[in-house]
C-alpha cells in the first residue's frame, strides 16, 4: 500500500466551497495522512524536521490548495523554501526524496477551456504549474500530472459536491492501493480530463 501525504492550504476555509470537502473525504481514506497546513502553522513557523521526517515516512505528497494568481497560497511557497534543504531533497547527497511521487489538487475558478492555449489563461493549467513540476524533477521526484477541479466557485450552486468529492474518494483510495497507472498519469495534462483512463483493477 503507497502511503500518502496531503498537505492542504487554503486560507480561506470559510469560503471553500470544494477544498475543504475534498479534504474531509481524504481523512477517511485508509493510508492518507492529512495536514492542514494553515492550522498547524497559523505563525510561518515551520518545524523543518517535522516536515522532513514525514516526508520520509510516504511516498506520495500531494499539494493541495485553490490556485491562487496562477500558483499557491503563500504558506506552501514558505513550506518548500523552508522543508526541501539542500542535501535534503537535492544537491550530491540529497536523495531523500528520490522515487516519491508528487502532484498538486487544486481547484480553479474557471472552466477547463480557459486553461489551453486558445483559453483566456493562454496555457493548460500543468504549464502554469511548471514551477512544482521542475521542483520535483530537481528532487528526482515523479510529477503528476494535477487533479484539477474546474469551475469550482459553481459546483454548489449546480449541486456538483458530493460527486466531485465522490471521484477525489475514489481516486486517493486507489492511488494508495497502487491502482492508479503512474506512467499515464505522468504524462497527461490533468488527471480528470479523463479520470477513468488512470485506474488499474477493479475500477479500470
Amino acid at each position: 500500500m503507497a502511503r500518502v501525504l496531503t498537505l492542504f492550504a487554503h486560507p480561506r476555509q470559510d469560503r471553500s466551497e470544494i477544498n475543504w470537502p475534498m479534504f474531509e473525504a481524504a481523512q477517511t481514506v485508509e493510508g492518507v495522512t492529512c495536514v492542514d497546513l494553515y492550522a498547524r502553522y497559523p505563525s510561518f513557523e515551520i518545524n523543518i524536521a517535522r516536515e522532513q521526517s514525514s516526508l520520509l515516512d510516504h511516498d506520495v505528497i500531494i499539494f493541495q490548495h485553490p490556485l491562487y494568481w496562477y500558483s499557491a497560497p503563500a504558506i506552501i511557497k514558505e513550506w518548500m523554501d523552508l522543508v526541501l534543504e539542500y542535501d535534503f531533497a537535492y544537491g550530491a547527497e540529497g536523495t531523500a526524496l528520490n522515487g516519491k511521487v508528487m502532484f498538486n489538487a487544486v481547484s480553479c475558478g474557471t472552466a477547463r477551456s480557459a486553461y489551453t492555449v486558445k483559453g483566456g489563461h493562454i496555457a493548460e493549467l500543468r504549464t502554469l504549474l511548471m514551477p512544482f513540476e521542475r521542483t520535483a524533477d530537481l528532487c528526482n521526484m515523479r510529477y503528476l500530472a494535477p487533479y484539477a477541479t474546474f469551475s469550482a466557485g459553481s459546483l454548489r450552486a449546480e449541486n456538483r459536491v458530493k460527486e466531485t468529492v465522490s471521484q477525489w474518494h475514489s481516486f486517493l483510495t486507489a492511488l494508495t492501493q497502487d491502482r492508479i497507472d503512474l506512467d499515464a498519469a505522468a504524462n497527461a495534462l490533468t488527471l480528470t480530463d479523463h479520470p477513468d483512463s488512470f485506474f488499474i483493477g477493479e475500477n479500470a
